[in-house]
């Protein structure tokens, strides 16, 4: 067969009829015309082959793709139960399961079953050594700077848990609005309006009517002036003189500090001024990357009576919600301006 009539061949395998050929004007023999239909058959029958190889595969892979659903929807194994038993009795000190009973009562489901290690190692942590250092902190003082706290990192889950535990030892509502509240000017509204949300969602759950009663005390016209008192307790003279110092274009800058960090926020009732500066320590703290504002906000503290000794237990606990590198940035902003050199 020459080259000619095995490339008519070929294109014949492809799908073109005889009759295209023909009229292309292949000059094919008898022999070439049943070659080519033999070719044909063959090409026919591989085709087949493979299609029904194709059709066994698909329904082979469906087969394990429904066994596999199947074992993913079955119930714990006796394995897995007999690991979620041994979560169960997890060696808690006697200090950390009654600190944890307290706040949120026994351990038992969710994590605690499927990482019990975890939180056996978290639980005897948080619950009993951080608490051991942090002794001058009252339960519910704890609680609300924990929760600031946990605003800053962005922790949504472990926020509701606490939330619920504050709710449960005494905190109120309104305390808690007012946290979620403070830690806006710092964080930015982008980040406060899920943890407000939130904190609705668990209200309403509780049947805590909503909205809560107002805690504004200022107005359009003296918001200004009133926040600007706020810092001058907690500042001094060091206010005004930033003010003066400040250049023109970034004059409006710090009249926002003035009218709303200070006078829209601090000037609220429902927590207490100097705590509001505490939790502002907290918040910065927390958020990271924000070492001028804290040491700021440290000498704020030390301001109005805050102790180094204070602050220190304070840092002590938050060190499981916000970790090592922001406490060990806070210690040594507290360091720098408390110890002498």
């Amino acid at each position: 067969m020459n080259e000619k009539t095995r490339r008519n061949l070929q294109d014949f395998a492809l799908g073109v009829s005889t009759s295209d050929l023909q009229e292309s004007r292949c000059d094919l023999s008898a022999s070439d015309l049943r070659d080519l239909r033999r070719d044909s058959q063959d090409t026919q029958d591989s085709q087949d082959l493979r299609d029904k190889a194709r059709r066994e595969f698909l329904a082979d892979s469906a087969k394990i793709a429904g066994i596999t659903a199947l074992a993913t929807a079955l119930p714990l194994s006796a394995n897995t139960s007999a690991k979620s038993t041994k979560g169960a009795n997890m060696n808690l000190s006697t200090t950390a399961k009654q600190n944890h009973a307290k706040l949120f009562g026994n351990i038992s489901g969710g994590v605690a079953k499927t990482d019990p290690e975890f939180i056996e190692n978290y639980a005897n942590f948080a619950f009993d050594e951080v608490f051991a250092e942090s002794k001058s902190i009252d339960l519910q003082t704890r609680l609300k700077l924990i929760l600031a706290a946990l605003i800053a990192v962005q922790g949504k889950a472990e926020f509701r848990t606490m939330l619920t535990a504050a709710l449960k030892n005494g905190v109120n509502p309104t305390e808690i609005k007012e946290i979620i509240y403070q830690t806006t000017p710092y964080i930015g509204i982008g980040k406060s309006m899920d943890f407000l949300l939130l904190s609705n969602e668990v209200f309403k759950a509780q049947g805590i009517k909503l909205p809560l009663k107002p805690q504004g005390t200022t107005t359009r016209e003296n918001r200004a002036e009133k926040g600007l008192e706020v810092q001058r307790k907690f500042f001094g003279s060091a206010i005004d003189k930033g003010n003066a110092s400040a250049p023109n274009d970034e004059k409006h800058i710090r009249k926002f500090l003035s009218a709303n960090c200070f006078g829209d926020y601090y000037t609220r009732e429902g927590l207490e001024l100097h705590f509001r500066e505490l939790l502002t320590f907290v918040i910065l703290a927390s958020l990271g990357g924000a070492d001028s504002q804290v040491k700021a906000h440290i000498q704020g503290n030390l301001n109005i009576g805050h102790s180094r000794a204070f602050l220190i237990e304070v840092i002590t606990a938050l060190v499981p919600y916000i970790g090592y590198p922001r406490s060990l940035n806070a210690l040594a902003a507290l360091d720098e301006l408390t110890l002498k050199k």
